[in-house]
Formats: structure tokens, sequence, C-alpha cells
């Protein structure tokens, strides 16, 4: 049962500064979901909530910002909801939808479950095309060992995948974990280290590249 939406507003609004110590909340509920064997047919009902803004297929929004989601790795989507949930990822426009009202852990597990097993779309965002060799260059030096030669990502170690995301949303997460200035705290360490130095214009070389990319599922 959901709760009237000003109470479901305050709820979000309390999580968008969350403690520091929240890992510990995120990462425990991650593993209860990851526990369980989710189920993409309940997954495509508790999906509901989220296709205002990341649409029915999953595709997202290039326009503004929303990620795409069909095709991504289910334990990445698992973390990052559980997250997002716990304010370890800011997020406040997400929360909500993702509150415990809405979606419970095991919906985390069922909506993963249906979104992993979506076809990626066609039609990404894209950038300007103008540096795809500088970006081409920097990804297999610096993010190809963990993303993948193809973007693909890699579920075992929550690393997410790439190839076709939105070049907006890409260029958004990237300098927002380069900045580390807390809306994502959640970042891998190693990818902070590796995008530290990156220019701005790095980082669009690099997204512009990688939302062209088209990777085997």
């Amino acid at each position: 049962m959901t709760r009237p939406l000003l109470a479901t507003l305050l709820f979000g609004l309390a999580l968008a500064a969350p403690p520091l110590d929240a890992a510990g909340p995120a990462a425990a509920e991650r593993d209860a979901a990851l526990a369980m064997a989710g189920d993409p047919v309940k997954g495509k009902a508790a999906y509901r909530v989220c296709r205002g803004c990341h649409q029915a297929d999953g595709a997202g929004r290039a326009d503004a910002g929303y990620p795409q989601l069909a095709g991504q790795q289910a334990t990445v989507l698992v973390k990052q909801m559980a997250d997002v949930r716990s304010g370890r990822r800011q997020s406040p426009a997400m929360h909500p939808f993702i509150n415990p009202d809405e979606v419970s852990t095991r919906d985390l597990a069922d909506i993963a479950a249906y979104l992993a097993g979506l076809p990626v779309p066609a039609g990404n965002g894209k950038g300007d095309g103008r540096h795809l060799a500088r970006g081409r260059t920097l990804y297999e030096r610096d993010c190809a060992t963990c993303h993948g030669r193809a973007g693909e990502g890699d579920g075992a170690r929550f690393v997410p995948r790439l190839a076709g995301q939105h070049y907006r949303y890409l260029v958004r997460e990237s300098t927002a974990i380069r900045a580390q200035a807390g809306a994502r705290r959640d970042a891998d360490a190693d990818m902070v280290r590796a995008i530290a130095p990156y220019t701005a214009g790095d980082i669009a070389a690099v997204s512009d590249y990688l939302a062209r990319f088209r990777s085997a599922r």
C-alpha cells in the first residue's frame, strides 16, 4: 500500500542527504536481493513505477539524462537500486518511486531480472562524434580492463554495461564520479582513480565513443 503523495515526497527529501555510513544498509539489502531468484514476470509488473522516466522498454530518455536500463547487468541494477534507496547514491528524483512502501527487496530482484532480459534498444543519445578516436584510446587504456573490450561490463564484480548508454547520462555520471562531491560516493575506487585526471573533453570523448558502441549481450 502506498503512502499519500506528500508523505512519499517528504520521505524522498529526508533521504536526499543521507549519512556517510549508508554503505552497510545498501550492501545488506543488495545481498538479500541477490540471494533471491528474480522473477522477470513479476518484475515487469513491479517495474510500473519506473516507466514514467525509464520508459516501458527500459530505453530511458536521452534528452532528460535518464539511463537506459534494458540489458544492464542484473547485479548492477540491484546494487544501484539498493544504493539509491539507502542514500549512498544520491538521486532525490528517484527516491519517491523506490521507497520501501512502493518497492520491496523482492521487487528489486524481480525488476533487475526483468530489465536484464530485455533487448538493448537502438537509437540512444549520442554526442557530436568529433573526438571518437580520442575516446577509443582513453577507453581502451583506462576502462576496458573492468568494463570489457566491448563495454559489456562484469556482473560478478558489479561493473555496469556501458555500451550503447545515453551520451548525456554518461557525461553526467562520469563528471560526478570524478568530482567525488557526494552524489556518487558509491563509485568504485579504481574508477575514481582512473577518471581523476580526465578533462571535460576527455569525459565527453569517452562517453560519445561508448554511446556509439554496440556490445553483444
